[in-house]
């Protein structure tokens, strides 16, 4: 005979995984509250209207506020996201010499299905023949014993770039906080840096479009970009067509609060985000761990991008 469980009260201890039980007498939160608060960590930028000057009129107009310190610390050090979102914000309030970008790539997590891509790509309305974040698909092993490994590669954000020096007139240069970033406006397009990254990081804008030779390029390639928290037109004749670009842990969201779009776009939750700076962040927890490593660190670029390998 079923027995008819009535609904647990508000005032009801909640659960753990691990049978504990945490009162949350004093930190109660309503579930709507909590999805505006979860909404914050993982919303991927919003689609920016026309007429807009800024990426930051937009950000500012439909953002999400949130105060994560209303949730309990439970709920926060669980979920990856909020975690690094919560990192950030804190990371945003000391001066910017004082931070220190990273970022940690799990591939023991990564399935290779390039959403990352696809969301930098839409991020930062990328044309053809420009990618900021590709999926490298590695075979390894010996046939019959064989499997596949997938490394995504943004820019190594080196704290010792190679491709800095070599350009003639500046324009890409290392910010306080250790970002790589190229200044569109100076750029000459002469992609110097583009044969000096040993990482392959950077390509070139050659105002390709997806829907050329078509009888009508659609709109939607004509759309600004954001990059640098500047408004981009795409024009032929103007920067950044004719620039090199790279990838620059999308400097216009992070500077506003949000994640770099690739984190909150990977589904196998393989991309952490944070101030290495910050001893309390996740990135410095994983930062130290023995599986860590640096792509062609024998070069001494001094990648500020980390994988674990296993």
């Amino acid at each position: 005979m079923l027995r008819k469980v009535s609904p647990r009260s508000e005032t009801e201890p909640y659960v753990k995984d691990r049978g504990e039980t945490v009162e949350m007498k004093e930190k109660k939160i309503k579930r709507s509250d909590f999805l505006k608060l979860a909404a914050a960590a993982t919303v991927t930028g919003a689609f920016l209207k026309p007429g807009k000057t800024s990426a930051k009129e937009e950000i500012e107009a439909q953002a999400v506020e949130a105060d994560l310190s209303k949730l309990p610390r439970e709920i926060v050090h669980k979920n990856d996201l909020l975690r690094m979102q919560e990192d950030l914000i804190r990371g945003l309030k000391k001066p910017r010499k004082q931070r220190k970008w990273s970022m940690v790539l799990d591939l023991r997590r990564c399935i290779g299905c390039s959403a990352c891509t696809i969301g930098c790509k839409a991020e930062n309305i990328l044309p053809p023949g420009v990618v900021y974040r590709p999926v490298v698909d590695e075979e390894i092993g010996t046939y019959p014993k064989v499997t596949r490994r997938f490394i995504p590669r943004p820019c190594m954000q080196c704290d010792n770039p190679p491709c800095t020096p070599v350009c003639p007139v500046k324009a890409t240069y290392k910010r306080e906080d250790g970002i790589v970033v190229i200044d569109y406006d100076r750029c000459i397009g002469c992609r110097y840096c583009i044969t000096a990254c040993p990482y392959n990081a950077r390509t070139a804008d050659f105002g390709e479009e997806y829907t050329e030779g078509t009888p009508k390029v659609e709109e939607y390639e004509s759309r600004p970009s954001f990059e640098y928290k500047k408004k981009w037109p795409r024009k032929h004749g103007v920067s950044p067509i004719g620039n090199a670009r790279k990838c620059h842990f999308c400097i216009h969201r992070i500077e506003e609060g949000l994640l770099p779009a690739c984190v909150t776009t990977c589904i196998g939750g393989a991309t952490y985000f944070g101030d290495n700076n910050d001893t309390d962040s996740l990135v410095s927890e994983l930062i130290p761990r023995p599986n860590i490593t640096t792509l062609k660190s024998e070069l001494g670029t001094k990648p500020k991008v980390y994988y674990i390998w296993g």
